[in-house]
């Protein structure tokens, strides 16, 4: 009896610490939401985020959606030869990026890249104690440090996931055309013909969206909630990688539900 009493009060802690962290995550994101408006009366910062998190991940969106685009390229070529369809492969390849590859991919690449640098930055900044400085200078951390990244990261990842599915498309059309001989009229065509705007591309769209949200917020809210050390920030990093991925693939599950099952 004496253990399970002991197990229930071990449990009752743990649901009121986790019930906690979520309603001081859910306020911050609140708060955060609310600050668009001030932030498009300081652009600037807005505009120096999506330089620092935008343009220094591009290389790696780059050359990732090139490459994907590449298997992609082979790999449809080789599925739709069996059934004699090898002239679909733009639309095969131009829909498995929008739909899915450019948003999920992007994402993740972009929470490994941006995501754990945002989460070091804000830890370290905590650990030196410059948050708690700007505070006693009656400076608002949130709204001068936090608010602006978010807005970055939210609009930088939208614009890389664009990026990724075009170039992915490339990719696919070099080793299609260039490399295995697919008649160059017919991927174009096809891809033309299948591609709807609002369903695929639009919808695509909306999961990168919903992505960026997802990805900035939990870089920004381990960093802010990470223990002032050198561990703790190395946690914080750690964390933010994988509850980040983790739930862009569960977000894509459920929002590929939503969007293509109707």
């Amino acid at each position: 009896m004496q253990a399970i009493l002991s197990f229930l009060a071990r449990l009752g802690q743990w649901c009121k610490a986790e019930l906690k962290a979520m309603g001081h995550a859910a306020k911050l994101f609140w708060v955060l939401l609310l600050s668009f408006w001030s932030n498009v009366k300081r652009s600037n910062l807005v505009r120096d985020q999506i330089h620092f998190l935008g343009n220094y991940s591009l290389a790696i969106i780059s050359v990732s959606g090139l490459f994907v685009g590449f298997v992609l390229g082979l790999q449809g070529y080789y599925t739709l030869q069996r059934y004699g369809s090898s002239s679909a492969l733009g639309l095969l390849v131009a829909l498995s990026l929008v739909r899915e590859l450019g948003p999920v991919v992007s994402a993740l690449l972009f929470a490994g890249r941006a995501g754990t640098s945002l989460t070091a930055e804000i830890g370290l900044m905590k650990a030196g104690e410059q948050l708690s400085a700007m505070d006693m200078m009656a400076v608002d951390p949130v709204q001068r440090i936090l608010a602006p990244r978010f807005w970055g990261g939210v609009i930088a990842l939208p614009v890389l996931s664009a990026v990724f599915s075009a170039l992915g498309i490339v990719g696919g059309w070099i080793v299609g055309v260039v490399m295995i001989g697919v008649d160059s009229g017919s991927f174009w065509g096809q891809m033309q013909g299948g591609v709807d705007v609002w369903a695929d591309v639009g919808n695509g769209v909306i999961k990168s969206v919903v992505f960026a949200f997802t990805v900035t917020f939990v870089a920004l809210y381990q960093g802010n909630e990470a223990q002032p050390t050198p561990e703790g920030v190395s946690k914080a990093t750690t964390k933010t990688v994988v509850m980040a991925s983790l739930a862009v693939l569960a977000l894509d599950f459920v929002l590929t539900a939503l969007m293509f099952s109707i």
